[in-house]
Formats: structure tokens, C-alpha cells, sequence
């Protein structure tokens, strides 16, 4: 697995996560204080286009992590759960970098 992989991946967590957080205060403002219906709507629009990139990226590493289909699929939601992409995302960190630490790169012949 390449080190690409996982940065994707923790890139777009902590964007998703930040959208996501974006997109409840929003929703506070939207339904709370009645101001806000169509910023509310574009940062919805937004926040769905790139938790569908984030579920590539955390799709592809889960796969060549070769996680099982329960902790895969509790990264995947994560993305849905205010914060919650915060904290997966430092643990699926810890448990990553140990293989890309073993799949050190041969040196190039030249």
C-alpha cells in the first residue's frame, strides 16, 4: 500500500468532518433562527459531493488495508456523525501506519 492511500484518505476525513460540523451550524441557524435557507443548501450540496469522494478514499484504503466489512463500514459512517470523522480518523491512523512501515519501497536500479 502506498502512503498516497492513507493521506487521501485523512485529507478528506478531516474535510468531510469540517463540512459536516459547517453544515450543523447551519442547520442551527437555518431552523433555529429562520436566517440562512440558501447558504443551508449549498454547504448540504457541498458536504454530499465530498463525503461521496470521502467514501472512495476510505473505501480504497479499507480495501487494500483489508479491513473486515464491520470496521470498514463504521468508517464509512463515520463521515455522517458530527466529530465522530475526528476521532476514527486518528485511530485508523495508528492502526495504518505500522503496514506502510513494512512495505518499504525497493531501491531503484539505476
Amino acid at each position: 500500500m502506498k502512503r498516497s492511500v492513507l493521506t487521501r484518505y485523512r485529507a478528506m476525513a478531516y474535510i468531510t468532518a469540517v463540512m459536516l460540523l459547517v453544515l450543523c451550524a447551519c442547520m442551527v441557524f437555518k431552523y433555529g433562527f429562520g436566517i440562512g435557507k440558501d447558504l443551508t443548501l449549498v454547504v448540504a450540496q457541498v458536504h454530499g459531493v465530498l463525503y461521496i469522494i470521502y467514501l472512495i478514499f476510505a473505501f480504497d484504503l479499507g480495501s487494500k488495508a483489508r479491513w473486515p466489512f464491520g470496521k470498514l463500514l463504521w468508517v464509512l459512517i463515520s463521515g455522517t456523525i458530527p466529530t465522530a470523522a475526528f476521532f476514527v480518523e486518528r485511530k485508523v491512523v495508528s492502526e495504518v501506519a505500522p503496514l506502510l512501515a513494512k512495505a518499504t519501497p525497493e531501491p531503484v536500479k539505476v
